[in-house]
């Protein structure tokens, strides 16, 4: 009987355990800041082949009611030295709008281990936006692009 009882709880617990982990909660925020890490090359084989790659950052506004204001995107390169402001002044994105930055192919000024710093902001609690850099490059009929997710630092 006890064995039984025991075993239901085991069941339960790892149903809502699971549930819990499909079924993330939705994050309202008022404002982050969102780390994105960005790759102008990386680099292929043994013989270390430098392939450039153009980097292109997308803000996504993901709030089917209400407005972000995007209030600064920069550009660290691999020391950690800001290499770049984007914006002089913020913007807003309207409700399901996007945004993007890009860096150009050849301009490798970054390095390797460079990343883009993004704050936003908003009046009330809105869901998350989603915010991913795409690095995308090609020659000689070979190609690579990946994605970067961006993670957040700050509220």
């Amino acid at each position: 009987m006890y064995k039984k009882i025991f075993f239901m709880l085991i069941v339960f617990f790892l149903i809502f355990v699971t549930a819990t982990l499909a079924f993330p909660e939705v994050q309202l925020k008022k404002g982050q800041t969102v780390y994105v890490s960005a790759y102008p090359h990386v680099i292929l084989g043994p013989r270390e082949i430098i392939f450039d790659l153009a980097i292109t950052l997308v803000i996504r506004n993901t709030d089917v009611k209400l407005p972000i204001s995007v209030t600064s995107v920069d550009y660290y390169d691999m020391q950690g030295k800001l290499t770049k402001k984007f914006l002089s002044r913020p913007i807003t994105l309207n409700p399901m709008a996007s945004t993007y930055i890009r860096i150009k192919e050849k301009d490798t000024s970054g390095g390797i281990g460079s990343n883009f710093l993004v704050r936003w902001n908003a009046e009330r609690d809105v869901n998350t936006p989603v915010i991913e850099a795409l690095m995308i490059g090609g020659t000689s009929g070979q190609g690579i692009s990946f994605i970067s997710s961006g993670q957040e630092i700050s509220e």
